[in-house]
């Protein structure tokens, strides 16, 4: 339905800054296409790739590839999803985009746009192993229908205050957090040595937020913003 995942891409105003930051965290630059003529870079940490586009778009979205996008369009339709947008013909790069019912943008591209690194996912970035990508839900219920309808296979909630893990498919884990929680999407980040972690990363000059989820220990867990405004939710993983 949705086809490979790709990226999470996100628009940055200064793309440079955004590229030092998470290079200083570890993340290793990816060679990209000419596809777009927006500035364009894609950072990883061997297991998340975050495209970074000096662009203005709905931001975050996850991105996905699905070659010939234009004929597969009708079944995203057909499954009473409306398109936010759908650029498709012989003389232009296939897309198309749309909603989950709370605001989180999913894109569909018709070939990638960046070349696969040869960094391999145990080389983890300063922020520990790249567990998912959460998205806020005011109704986990409606949320993991329509992600199910796209293909994410349902878990049982992990009952942890920060995220709920409930939706996984090949090559991305999606969590749910409530709105109130944090009404932004977060990349969230697990370690058992977090708090090791967290200390080199203050060490290093890198400024946590304080307004961590209810209920996290702020000496074992870490909340970081990247210069677009995505928070870095880096959590302590508990046996």
């Amino acid at each position: 339905m949705l086809g490979q995942f790709l990226e999470v891409s996100v628009s940055t105003a200064d793309i440079r800054a955004s590229v030092e930051f998470y290079e200083s965290l570890g993340f290793s630059q990816c060679s990209t296409t000419d596809i777009w003529s927006h500035p364009y870079g894609v950072l990883t940490d061997g297991r998340l790739h975050i495209g970074l586009h000096q662009y203005r778009f709905a931001s975050p979205a996850l991105t996905f590839v699905l070659p010939d996008i234009a004929r597969h369009a009708a079944n995203i339709t057909d499954l009473g999803i409306e398109l936010a947008f759908s650029r498709t013909g012989d003389a232009s790069f296939n897309e198309i985009g749309f909603y989950d019912p709370f605001g989180q943008m999913i894109t569909i591209l018709e070939a990638r746009t960046f070349s696969r690194s040869a960094r391999s996912a145990p080389q983890t970035s300063h922020c520990g192993w790249f567990a998912e990508f959460s998205i806020p839900s005011s109704d986990f219920a409606r949320s993991t229908t329509f992600w199910q309808r796209l293909g994410f296979i349902a878990l049982e909630e992990d009952g942890g205050n920060a995220t709920a893990a409930v939706l996984v498919r090949d090559g991305l884990s999606l969590a749910l957090h409530r709105s109130r929680t944090e009404d932004r999407p977060m990349l969230v980040f697990r370690d058992a040595t977090m708090r090791e972690r967290l200390t080199q990363l203050r060490s290093r000059e890198f400024v946590f937020n304080g307004a961590l989820p209810r209920g996290l220990d702020s000496a074992a867990n870490g909340m970081l913003e990247s210069p677009e405004g995505l928070p870095l939710l880096l959590l302590e993983e508990t046996s």
